[in-house]
């Protein structure tokens, strides 16, 4: 372990070669895992050591002419606080040694050394250094999990499910409250790049697009940006910039074109208020974006409430159908989708609705249900774009729909061909392999499905009615499965167990370890010996 430790870069300082020297020799730098990075004679070259060097300790004497070792301190300490600056002094200069730890000094010494002390002093001073590089990473986790959870939190939001985070609402942010609107972001003929692209072509041009959204979005002021959808990104920008909606979707449209040649669609929310309000903005985001197909492709369209009073004037939109539909796509259930469609057929023709709002809420239908099947992994030939223009290009109801009957009828017997039940057992089967077998690792539900090759509310689905459980609920069960044997038979420290199975926070292992089994892991090792 000890000789692939990092080693700690140190500078002495010191107008008197006698003491370098001594430093240098008297100390074991070697076996103390430290390295000399330089050494300086007055403080001004001491500063410009430190910049070039970035050292992590400077052991320094109090006393120097011209900078003197406390205003080099200062300006030291001024770029990089976490340094460390142990003083050597005389004993006629203790009231600035006082002052040099009142001002930030790890500690000092008094001449003559005594080297013994220094060493044990320079130990102490590189365990500080320990705990603050663990501080550190501690820090960034946290700071990166707060972001994803908030990612998260706001996904979920998105998707109109209010319950599962309530635990996490510690990360609502109050700027939301100020007002907000949403900008959803689609790239062009996805479906037609998803299929030309390899899976790591996917993984590095998605990868692109997010850091280029992020970044743009960041410069422009935005509160959020994360992707949603695969191959759809979504943007939260205070209600401040509302006005510049239009150059806001066309400067990031020409940003995604400019830095990877792919052309994209942007829809705007309106403005709105909470964070209980994010599925609303997305939903209304989302409709703005139907007006691409109408009026042709990579463009910014803004959601008009007028325009929607309008289209629920002429004709309210069969919300139950839609629902009736998705839960056909969900089971599988061509014979009652069909039913459906044909119902939808009748009242169309009850209402004597005109072709242009037949073909509106035909479209928004048609968005709907390819994007439950594209979940589901199950589009074959067709694209969104294709379809729809197979749509408009019916020229009467009967042929609309005869259209999505064909079309949906046969992505349905597709899936049953490919959903057969020894499909489903071994499919789910490599995936409780694969999460038993890196259950210890930060296991993403993406990384399974990867694995599964199924999308993630398609592996969701599948994988809850085979096991029982949620991935989540898997995953933990798996951990405290393992904890448990770890705690009845072994010695290993309670503490320790957590990152063996997969917590890097003991105490939240502990909080879910009496959560699933009702006692702490020290009172469970307790009672099983």
């Amino acid at each position: 372990m000890g000789s692939t430790e990092e080693k700690y870069r140190v500078i002495l300082v010191d107008d008197e070669p006698i003491i370098l020297r001594s430093l240098k020799a008297a100390i074991p730098w070697e076996e103390l895992r430290l390295e000399i990075a330089g050494e300086a004679r007055n403080g001004e070259q001491a500063l410009q050591l430190v910049r070039e060097t970035a050292p992590h300790m400077i052991i320094s004497d109090i006393r120097m002419p011209g900078k003197d070792g406390i205003a080099l301190m200062k300006e030291v300490l001024s770029e990089n606080p976490q340094r460390l600056f142990i003083f050597i002094s005389g004993y006629g200069e203790f009231e600035y040694a006082r002052e040099a730890l009142r001002e930030g000094a790890f500690d000092y010494l008094l001449k003559p050394i005594d080297h013994d002390e220094l060493i044990e002093m320079i130990a102490r001073a590189k365990k500080h250094l320990n705990k603050q590089q663990e501080n550190d990473k501690l820090l960034h986790s946290v700071q990166v999990l707060s972001l994803l959870a908030r990612e998260r939190l706001f996904a979920e939001l998105i998707e109109g499910n209010q319950s599962p985070l309530q635990h996490m609402r510690w990360l609502e942010n109050s700027e939301l409250e100020q007002g907000y609107f949403m900008a959803v972001v689609q790239l062009d003929h996805y479906v037609k790049l998803n299929e030309q692209w390899s899976s790591e072509e996917k993984s590095l041009w998605l990868f692109a697009i997010r850091n280029i959204v992020s970044e743009w979005s960041l410069n422009q002021g935005g509160l959020a940006a994360f992707p949603f959808h695969s191959g759809e990104w979504v943007i939260l920008f205070p209600n401040k910039l509302s006005e510049r909606k239009t150059s806001l979707g066309h400067d990031l449209i020409r940003q995604i074109k400019v830095n990877t040649k792919l052309s994209c669609s942007t829809g705007f929310s309106p403005s709105l208020i909470g964070i209980n309000d994010l599925n609303e903005a997305y939903q209304m985001a989302a409709k703005a974006l139907y007006q691409r197909f109408y009026s042709g492709e990579e463009g910014v369209y803004v959601y008009s409430v007028s325009d929607e009073t309008a289209i629920a004037s002429e004709v309210k939109y069969p919300k139950k159908l839609e629902e009736s539909l998705l839960e056909c796509v969900r089971k599988l259930d061509r014979q009652r989708m069909q039913q459906l469609f044909d119902e939808m057929k009748g009242e169309f023709e009850e209402q004597a609705l005109t072709k242009g709002q037949a073909e509106r809420m035909i479209v928004e239908l048609t968005i709907v249900l390819y994007r439950q099947f594209e979940a589901m992994n199950l589009t074959l030939e067709w694209s969104l774009e294709g379809l729809l223009q197979e749509i408009h290009a019916a020229p009467t109801l009967s042929e609309m729909v005869a259209v999505l009957k064909n079309c949906f009828g046969e992505w349905i017997l597709h899936g049953k061909d490919n959903d057969s039940r020894g499909d489903v057992q071994a499919v789910i089967a490599k995936a409780t392999t694969y999460i038993t077998n890196n259950y210890h690792k930060d296991l993403s539900i993406e990384e399974v499905c990867e694995v599964a090759e199924l999308s993630i509310s398609h592996f969701c689905m599948l994988f809850k009615q085979e096991t029982g459980y949620t991935f989540l609920e898997y995953l933990t069960k798996c951990r405290i499965d393992k904890a448990k044997f770890i705690l009845q038979n072994t010695n290993v420290k309670v503490y320790q167990v957590a990152p063996l199975v997969g917590y890097q926070d003991p105490r939240y292992f502990s909080q879910v370890f009496k959560k699933i089994t009702g006692k702490t892991p020290s009172e469970y090792r307790e009672e099983a010996s």
